[in-house]
């Protein structure tokens, strides 16, 4: 008897460590689907420039601030959605940003000149805001600490997957359906990621934080609790503006930079920018297994140094050939760090303020990478794009100090 009831037991335990990995793939699933949509928005919207200003007769810097506009709007989002879902839940506050951002995003469709258009994108990104904190504090917290940095870089290869996405799609649907028709089309990634959210669960660890009234807590305050805590948020600023102004400021302008200096169509530029993205993806991929096994800050530092090394590389580049394959390269260590910044921040800051954390750092790195494109396009102007892109090699070297100075490396600790 006590053997068949041994028996039974085990399979007890494995029905449950079934249903936990379903759970965690799952949400996985979900948090990548939705930075898919933040993705796939983001990169139609720099292929569209040309089309939308032309269309509404913009200027130059108007085109720029739609991006711009779309980025300080996340800030104020991840800020606002990060801090109710401490405090409401993980699941219902991501399905609100996804109804949000799509609702705006259909109207930029019916947007009538520079204002209205200017409006809609900022709403759009409040929902975007609040799209990678929060999935990215759900599958940290889903995910056993082994797996956690892997598990959050495959968060990042959705961001990879709808700008892929994007990248193929736009060139073929663009000229025959307008940017009005490509802003409708951006509603679909956000209807999906809709429909799969709503079988997520919120994770056990949340739900403990919340039962021993960890909720009620000021999550804001927790990211400057104390002098140490107030030198790891200064470090994640430093860390998070600087990955997304690099990612930013190559990728808007990457598009624009190929057809004028080779008078690439738009396909041809797609293509190239694509082959990009790939190198960015693998780079990804191998990330969270890098930072799994050696730890967190030889895995960042390790990718800043190549990061650094490889702006400068590419910004000497002439032929197309060159440009193909170090483009590639360059994506491997400049967006390669993505992913990482999920479990990284996860086991910086408790429960109570983790998906604050995630969404205030990454999405003021999102609001300081909005100057990117700009700040691109001015030395651009006066320099050259070469100019531009090797000078981004110096925001890496203050990565790095920042990452050595200030921010420590928790990677495997249990979530409290």
């Amino acid at each position: 008897m006590s053997q068949i009831q041994g028996t039974s037991a085990l399979a007890l335990e494995g029905d449950a460590a079934r249903d936990d990995g379903d759970r965690a793939r799952r949400t996985m699933l979900g948090a990548a689907l939705g930075y898919a949509m933040d993705g796939f928005d983001l990169l139609i919207l720099g292929f569209m420039l040309r089309a939308i200003s032309v269309d509404l007769k913009l200027s130059p810097p108007e085109a720029a601030s739609l991006v711009t506009v779309t980025l300080v709007g996340a800030v104020v989002g991840g800020l606002v959605f990060g801090m109710l879902s401490d405090r409401l839940g993980r699941v219902r506050v991501l399905t609100w940003t996804i109804v949000l951002f799509a609702v705006f995003t259909g109207l930029c469709a019916l947007a009538q000149g520079y204002w209205d258009l200017l409006f809609y994108r900022g709403i759009a990104g409040l929902g975007l805001g609040g799209e990678f904190g929060i999935g990215m504090a759900l599958v940290a917290e889903s995910w056993p600490a082994a797996k956690r940095a892997r598990a959050s870089s495959y968060v990042g290869l959705g961001w990879q997957a709808g700008v892929f996405v994007a990248a193929i799609a736009t060139p073929l649907l663009l000229p025959t359906i307008g940017w009005r028709g490509m802003f409708l089309v951006g509603i679909l990634p956000a209807l999906t990621a809709y429909f799969i959210r709503r079988r997520l669960h919120e994770p056990d660890v949340f739900i403990a934080n919340k039962a021993s009234g960890g909720d009620t807590v000021q999550s804001l305050r927790l990211l400057v609790a104390d002098r140490e805590t107030v030198k790891t948020s200064l470090g994640m600023v430093v860390l998070c503006s600087v990955q997304n102004f690099g990612y930013y400021g190559i990728m808007i302008w990457l598009p624009n930079y190929l057809s004028t200096r080779f008078n690439y169509g738009l396909t041809q530029s797609a293509v190239w920018t694509a082959v990009t993205i790939a190198g960015m993806a693998l780079g990804i991929a191998l990330f969270g297994h890098i930072a799994d096994r050696l730890g967190r800050r030889p895995a960042f530092l390790g990718y800043m140094i190549g990061a650094a090394v490889m702006v400068v590389v590419y910004s000497q580049l002439v032929s197309p050939t060159a440009l193909l394959i170090g483009g590639a390269v360059m994506g491997f260590f400049v967006n390669g760090m993505l992913g990482g910044y999920g479990a990284l921040m996860s086991e910086l800051y408790p429960t109570a303020a983790r998906a604050t954390a995630q969404n205030v750092f990454f999405n003021i790195g999102r609001a300081v990478a909005g100057f990117g494109p700009l700040a691109v396009g001015a030395v651009s102007l006066a320099y050259g794009f070469q100019t531009a892109i090797a000078l981004l090699a110096l925001l890496y070297i203050l990565d790095i100090v920042a990452l050595l100075l200030l921010v420590p490396d928790r990677g495997g600790v249990e979530l409290a």
